[in-house]
């Protein structure tokens, strides 16, 4: 159902009830310099604290169970859609086994592609830790829309209003829409509808502490996932 935004209801879009926003260029003209300043501090700061004491020991050691367990490059890039439409290489943990379909193919929770050790890594998020080089390099940010397949892009660009709006920030390695459950296979249309409204609501209300608020809700997730596996 491809309906207009403005005649979807609060009720249509789940349990959260956020509105959905209208155009946001201006929102990211408006946008303080001194948040952009900061939030890329905090991007540099997070993703070497990170990477310094927890991916230098942890990377190696999955990367070398990935290796083992399947054949193939432990580490698996693709290109995906960033800040102003451009195209960059995302990296992550391989979790599915070599394949043709990588580039065209979402992800199922059934997926016969996943191995056992890429389930852990997806349930975890571990899958995502390389994107803090994406960070660092200045293509990702900590928190913002996640970034889709250039498939993705092509397809829902012509099915959902708006949905290019979400290229006007740099795409994040979480965000409103992750936190708010919005994850996983996208088998309908509204599945990806919420995560775009989720991602415009973002753009629209960004600040540091609604970035930190969504830091720490990812914290909070990732904690429970590795409780629970």
């Amino acid at each position: 159902m491809n309906l207009p935004a403005k005649n979807l209801s609060a009720r249509q879009w789940g349990h959260d009830r956020i509105p959905w926003p209208g155009y946001p260029d201006e929102w990211v003209e408006q946008t303080p310099a001194t948040y952009l300043r900061l939030k890329r501090v905090m991007d540099i700061f997070f993703s070497v604290l990170i990477l310094l004491f927890i991916g230098s020991w942890l990377l190696p050691l999955l990367c070398l169970l990935v290796r083992l367990e399947s054949k193939g490059s432990p580490l698996f890039s693709q290109k995906r859609t960033g800040e102003g439409g451009r195209t960059f290489t995302c990296y992550k943990l391989r979790t599915m086994r070599v394949n043709v379909e990588a580039d065209t193919r979402q992800a199922t929770d059934y997926d016969e592609r996943i191995t056992r050790l890429g389930k852990f890594l997806r349930l975890s998020s571990l899958d995502e830790l390389p994107q803090f080089f994406n960070v660092l390099k200045g293509d990702m940010s900590l928190v913002g829309p996640r970034p889709h397949m250039l498939f993705h892009t092509r397809k829902y660009g012509n099915l959902i209003p708006h949905y290019h709006k979400r290229h006007l920030v740099k795409p994040g390695i979480t965000g409103l829409a992750q936190v708010k459950g919005y994850r996983g296979p996208t088998e309908k249309l509204i599945d990806m509808e919420k995560r775009v409204q989720a991602d415009l609501y973002y753009i629209s209300k960004r600040s540091m502490a609604f970035d930190l608020i969504i830091l720490w809700r990812t914290f909070r997730e990732i904690t429970k996932a590795l409780r629970m596996t």
